[in-house]
């Protein structure tokens, strides 16, 4: 038995095509305007730092010199410039002077890469100067030359 009875259909259908226009117009509104904005963002720090490091030839005597060569390593996001190195002596031994020393670092101003490794910055030259004194404390040292960039 059917319960519907053709009022309440009529009801029904007319229902829903009131809620199908409503429906169909709200699909088609929109809303014109203008309007204007920006964005912004901050720059990087720049630069960060870099490694440096110093290489030579082992087995420097009095009155002897070696080229040094300066490298750097990049563990930033962007690039980087060496303009300027300089450089120092020290040694592990105590009694071996490191004013018997003398050591020049010339920059190259090289750009180092994002996140590049033993650039090339530099060179110089490491000179054990002849001393009159005894420089036996020597024989057999550790000699390292530190270096930094600015």
């Amino acid at each position: 038995m059917n319960t519907m009875t053709k009022k309440t259909k009529a009801v029904l259908a007319v229902a829903s095509a009131g809620m199908l226009s409503v429906g169909g117009a709200a699909a088609f509104a929109y809303w014109t305007t203008t309007g204007t904005g920006t964005g912004s963002a901050a720059a990087s720090t720049g630069g960060g730092t870099v490694t440096v490091h110093a290489s030579f030839n082992a087995g420097l005597a009095p009155g002897q010199s070696s080229p040094v060569t300066y490298t750097a390593d990049n563990g930033n996001d962007s690039n980087t410039v060496v303009n300027g190195l300089a450089a120092t002596v020290s040694t592990n031994v105590p009694e071996c002077l490191p004013a018997w020393f003398t050591v020049s670092a010339n920059a190259s101003g090289a750009t180092v890469a994002a996140h590049a490794q033993g650039t090339q910055v530099g060179t110089g030259t490491l000179t054990f100067n002849d001393s009159t004194a005894n420089q036996d404390a020597c024989k057999g040292a550790t000699i390292t030359v530190n270096v930094t960039s600015n």
